[in-house]
C-alpha cells in the first residue's frame, strides 16, 4: 500500500501516533552528450530545454518511488513533511533527493 505523502506538517483528520524516522530515495542522473546537442540549440534559440525538464522530472519520479519505497519498509502509513532537494554531484550530473518522516497514523 502507498503511504500517503504530504508536504504539510501534519494530515487533517489523522493523528500521529509514532514517528518512524527519517525516509528518503535519491538518483544521481547525468546528461548525456546527444541531448546536450539539442540542448544547446534550444539555449541558442531562447525557451524551454525540454530535453532537461523531462530528465529532471524522470529523475524526481525515481526518487520519490525510492522513498515510498523506503517508507513502506520502515512500516510507516504516512510521510509527511516531504521535500525535494537537488545537489551537483560533479558537472553534468546532479543528485535529486526526496525525503520526508515516516510515521504510523492513529
Amino acid at each position: 500500500m502507498i503511504p500517503v505523502v504530504t508536504m504539510a506538517h501534519e494530515i487533517p483528520g489523522r493523528d500521529v501516533a509514532e514517528i518512524i524516522g527519517i525516509t528518503r530515495g535519491s538518483v544521481v542522473k547525468a546528461r548525456f552528450f546527444v541531448r546536450d546537442i539539442f540542448a544547446a540549440f534550444r539555449n541558442f534559440l531562447g525557451g524551454e530545454v525540454n530535453e532537461y525538464s523531462r530528465l529532471l522530472e524522470d529523475s524526481r519520479e525515481v526518487a520519490y518511488a525510492r522513498m515510498i519505497k523506503h517508507a513502506q519498509e520502515m512500516g510507516a502509513d504516512a510521510v509527511i513533511s516531504f521535500r525535494f532537494s537537488t545537489a551537483t554531484i560533479m558537472e553534468g550530473s546532479s543528485e535529486i533527493l526526496a525525503y520526508g518522516t515516516a510515521v504510523k497514523l492513529k
